[in-house]
């Protein structure tokens, strides 16, 4: 049996009292996890919800996530996780290009209604026949929702994950949508527990163990790597509904966490947590954290060896994608970990570097990353045009530029869509935020390519300075010219307080271009 489900189940059998999830004071056992899970999924078939329908899910991390995450699974349906960050025409959307019948949604707040967009998207979704009000605040359901908070205290505590094969839909993740319309990435129940499966090897997950969620658990990253291995390990999972770097670090000293995994802009706002107050906790955490686990965007080398120094703890940097369930190669704890570099491929799984026509390219050579494997989505969903053009032979064409070190070891170059032509001459940004990274004064730097007429295009760089440093535009520009090329070094420079974000801590470059 395939249900993603099942690791739920039997945690619920052999760790009945061990704790699943902590949420603010808040613990909830496997038992009461599963009995939870139970009263949801009761709830939905008797909605007559089929297996393979589609159930949206829009929610924070919150242990509401978890229940009805595995609830949909039980009944055989599949998932489709929201951004709680869309907007009602964004959820229409979603509801519609997915086909979802049913979308559950969390209230929230009159700061961030979720609720209130997520209602008049699913009006505006003709298909969508259900929704599920997960109350925040009683007064405001609207008439037509169902309680998501009844449904915990009237369900069934008895219900067997339906049947699924390796090949059933298990989700549908959507991608950023950065060029055009989000596509949905329908992956299978295999996918999912192979990747989990991975995922536990990797870290050497154990049901004795700690994790935390500070990514979303509606993103790939945070969903496979965190929460389903969390489940299938039988270890507690810490969920983090906001991303604040000293509630992160005073919950890991709190609850002895041993497993964190964040994007690096995340770890870039710890590390600068942790040099600002340099309290007694750290050695404390250093002491317990076993491993941190960064992917999501390539991590700056200069911040991966601060964060092992500060932390005495091993940074291990993967990489994958939506399409790829996510994790597709990584750093393994028992091999020498090479800073900036994404590791090798996950068992089961084969990479190689080709060029524009498709053709393997030599150690060392530069081209674009293809996978295939177990965790190679079964296609977009309803985009076969779409999933042609990504998936050629087998291979899931990424889009990135990588190169393979003469040990396997592969080193992502970067994207393919964001690479520089300045006169001719090939310009990745990472190289030059690499470089602007090891600058005292730089905390956070994004490098995009903006029109030139005689030169194609040129490097501007976005900067945020670290709190309390003072330097000029002009001269951080200067500074660059003592350590990079002069076509590299970027000829526009702007100093900002922000950048333009996702909800998982991605630089929307695609935003400064604006």
């Amino acid at each position: 049996m395939y249900n993603l489900a099942t690791n739920l189940e039997r945690n619920a059998t052999f760790r009945p009292n061990n704790i699943a999830l902590i949420f603010h004071d808040l613990k909830i056992t496997y038992a009461e996890l599963n009995k939870k899970v139970n009263a949801i999924a009761d709830h939905l078939t008797q909605l007559n919800i089929q297996p393979n329908e589609k159930i949206a899910l829009s929610c924070p991390n919150t242990p509401e996530f978890v229940i009805a995450y595995y609830a949909i699974q039980k009944i055989g349906a599949v998932v489709v996780p929201l951004n709680v960050m869309l907007k009602s025409d964004e959820v229409a959307y979603h509801l519609k290009d997915s086909d979802a019948v049913a979308l559950i949604s969390y209230q929230g707040s009159d700061a961030m209604p979720i609720g209130k967009f997520g209602y008049e998207g699913y009006e505006k979704a003709d298909f969508c026949e259900h929704f599920i009000l997960i109350e925040t605040i009683e007064s405001q359901k609207p008439v037509a929702a169902h309680s998501f908070n009844q449904w915990l205290k009237t369900g069934r505590e008895t219900f067997d994950a339906i049947y699924r094969t390796a090949q059933d839909s298990c989700v549908i993740l959507y991608t950023s949508g950065t060029t055009g319309a989000a596509k949905g990435a329908e992956l299978s129940q295999s996918n999912m527990l192979c990747n989990a499966q991975a995922c536990q090897s990797l870290t050497n997950q154990k049901g004795t163990d700690v994790s935390i969620a500070i990514l979303p658990l509606f993103h790939t990253f945070g969903q496979s790597l965190i929460m389903n291995t969390s489940i299938l390990a039988g270890s507690a999972l810490v969920l983090i509904s906001r991303f604040v770097p000293k509630t992160v670090l005073q919950q890991v000293h709190e609850h002895k966490v041993t497993h964190l995994a964040g994007v690096p802009t995340m770890f870039i706002g710890l590390l600068a947590y942790a040099e600002k107050h340099k309290g007694d906790y750290l050695k404390e955490i250093a002491q317990t954290l076993k491993v941190a686990i960064s992917g999501g965007a390539s991590m700056p080398v200069e911040v991966l060896k601060q964060f092992e120094e500060k932390l005495q703890v091993p940074v291990i940097e993967g990489y994958g994608l939506s399409e790829s369930s996510p994790v597709a190669a990584f750093n393994h704890l028992e091999f020498e970990r090479k800073p900036g570099s994404i590791g090798q491929p996950l068992p089961g799984v084969t990479m190689k570097v080709v060029d524009k026509n498709g053709h393997e390219l030599p150690i060392g050579q530069e081209g674009e990353l293809v996978i295939r494997g177990h965790n190679v989505m079964k296609g977009y969903y309803k985009k076969p045009q779409e999933t042609a053009k990504t998936i050629i032979d087998g291979w899931l064409h990424t889009g990135d530029i990588v190169r393979f070190d003469d040990e396997g070891y592969i080193y992502v170059v970067d994207r393919l869509k964001e690479l520089i032509i300045s006169g001719g001459y090939n310009v990745y940004p990472r190289e030059v935020e690499e470089v602007y990274m090891k600058h005292p004064s730089v905390h956070l730097v994004a490098v995009i390519g903006i029109e030139h007429p005689r030169f194609g295009e040129e490097v501007k760089a976005f900067v945020i300075l670290k709190e309390g440093h003072l330097v000029s535009e002009k001269d951080l520009i200067k500074w660059s010219k003592q350590h990079l090329a002069d076509y590299k070094c970027p000829k526009h420079l702007d100093i900002v307080e922000a950048l333009p974000m996702t909800a998982t801590g991605k630089i929307l470059k695609r935003m400064l271009k604006v």
